[in-house]
């Protein structure tokens, strides 16, 4: 059964997220971007191709969306949070890159614009139930546009919708739910989509036996 996402209830999760995330971060010189959640581990920008457009969904603190604007492309992210967008907005919209503060599924049913790449780093494609985001974003996808998303593997025997509360089990019910899938999963549930081109892998860790990361993607044909 679908589970029913309480939206107001997890914009203040990531809005009090967003507040710790831009005081953690502080004044970052530079733009950067990586898939992993280890410094200088895994691949780079060359698993989006050689986009002219990208849409980050669940752009977070903006980083990645600066590095592709740095280099030329043109760069959206959407965000859930408020707090967050303000913040990348301020940080990086001189670079060129531009911040929606949106609902992801809500905004890529709404939007009219296509993209030559749409990407998630520990983003909205670990948030948004798949069934409903992947035909989203293959429908916003230009003809040889890729998909590709990073997120921490699914825990062995944990998978589908597993429910999160922010800040441990005491205060306001603040919270929202992550999918998780097998590789194997998620390739299988890219391909019914539509993609083409499918690959899903969980990459080691830099150090034997830390959480490794897995990524994913597809291409519109």
């Amino acid at each position: 059964m679908p589970v029913r996402h309480d939206y107001d209830a997890e914009r203040e999760l990531w809005d009090a997220y967003a507040a710790s995330a831009v005081r953690d971060a502080g004044d970052v010189a530079e733009p950067g971007f990586r898939w992993t959640q280890y410094e200088g581990h895994g691949p780079g920008v060359e698993l989006l191709g050689d986009p002219g457009s990208v849409l980050e969904i669940g752009c977070g603190t903006g980083r990645n969306l600066a590095c592709l604007a740095r280099r030329g492309v043109a760069a959206t992210g959407v965000d859930l949070s408020p707090v967050m967008v303000a913040h990348s907005s301020a940080r990086w919209g001189g670079l060129g890159a531009r911040f929606v503060r949106a609902e992801v599924l809500e905004h890529l049913a709404g939007e009219s614009a296509t993209f030559d790449a749409v990407y998630s780093v520990f983003g909205a494609a670990w948030f948004c139930a798949p069934e409903r985001l992947l035909p989203l974003v293959h429908a916003r996808l230009n003809e040889g546009g890729r998909y590709v998303f990073s997120q921490p593997p699914a825990i062995p025997g944990a998978y589908g919708p597993q429910g999160m509360y922010k800040g441990g089990f005491a205060g306001p019910a603040r919270y929202t739910y992550r999918y998780s899938h097998t590789a194997e999963t998620w390739a299988a549930m890219l391909e019914d989509a539509g993609f083409a081109e499918v690959r899903a892998s969980v990459l080691d860790a830099p150090t034997p036996g830390h959480i490794g990361t897995l990524l994913v993607r597809g291409t519109r044909r």
